[in-house]
């Protein structure tokens, strides 16, 4: 189908677009608010500052797409292909995209604030700086994915793949990581006040001036893990392994670390708890 044409039958009234084939069109600035456009060929179309408010895409072919600063809020793309799409600075807000591939996609800058992104893979996505905030996670593959700088406050991630991941300057207050595999993961100047990392595998975990205030570490793996200048105050770091961290400049105050395994570890000028209950059975040598 010609563009053109589309635009003709929209003015129309015409909203049922399933399966068109419009792929490599310019459809830049096209405006297609509450359009069926599932299982449409749209690889590699040009969909820069699109508004598609409330259309569904469901099935979709959008792999290489131009999406960026499109306007895609409400939106579904369920099992959508979006692999290697541009989207940076594109507005998804409380859109549903599970099952949706995204890997390699370029979302720097992007909003999905509320979005559900249940199941989806973000496999090698760059994420800088996207807003996440109580978007739907769970199950998603965001392996080697870039989440520096993102904002995933109140966002739900159980069950995610998060190997190889970058939250360096994230924002993750509140979130649930308990029994999560973050080895080596780079939390580094990260916001993680009141996140629940009980259980989870921290081992040489980057986590230097992360704040971690009133957050939940019972029984956490952090052998090895560099929590260089960290703010763990009112952290509960009960039978925590510590083992051979180097906790240089890191403020404990009023945190817990009964029971935790200190062996070999640094805590050259940390500030420590003044309360002697808070080191009841301290394993250390």
């Amino acid at each position: 189908m010609e563009v053109s044409e589309l635009i003709s039958l929209y003015e129309q009234g015409n909203r049922n677009f399933a399966d068109v084939d419009l792929s490599g069109s310019d459809l830049s600035g096209i405006v297609l608010t509450g359009v069926n456009l599932t299982g449409a060929n749209l690889r590699g179309a040009n969909l820069c500052r699109a508004y598609l408010i409330k259309s569904d895409l469901s099935g979709a072919y959008l792999n290489w797409a131009n999406l960026t600063f499109a306007k895609m809020g409400d939106t579904k793309l369920v099992e959508a292909d979006l692999m290697k799409a541009q989207l940076n600075g594109a507005f998804f807000v409380k859109s549903k995209l599970p099952g949706a591939n995204l890997s390699g996609a370029n979302l720097k800058g992007a909003n999905f604030r509320g979005a559900n992104l249940w199941g989806a893979n973000l496999c090698g996505a760059n994420l800088e700086r996207i807003n996440l905030r109580s978007a739907n996670l769970s199950g998603a593959n965001l392996n080697w994915a870039n989440l520096r700088g993102a904002r995933l406050s109140g966002a739900m991630l159980y069950g995610c793949l998060l190997n190889g991941v970058q939250f360096s300057k994230a924002l993750l207050n509140g979130v649930d990581l308990s029994g999560v595999e973050l080895e080596r993961i780079d939390f580094s100047y990260a916001k993680l006040s009141g996140v629940n990392l009980e259980g989870a595998n921290l081992i040489g975990a980057n986590l230097r001036e992360a704040l971690l205030r009133s957050a939940n570490l019972t029984g956490a793996d952090l052998t090895g893990a560099n929590l260089t200048k960290a703010c763990l105050e009112k952290a509960n770091l009960k039978w925590t392994r510590l083992n051979e961290a180097d906790l240089t400049d890191a403020d404990l105050t009023d945190a817990s670390l009964i029971g935790a395994n200190v062996e070999g570890t640094q805590f050259a000028k940390s500030i420590l708890p003044t309360d002697s209950k808070n080191f009841l059975y301290l394993n250390a040598n």
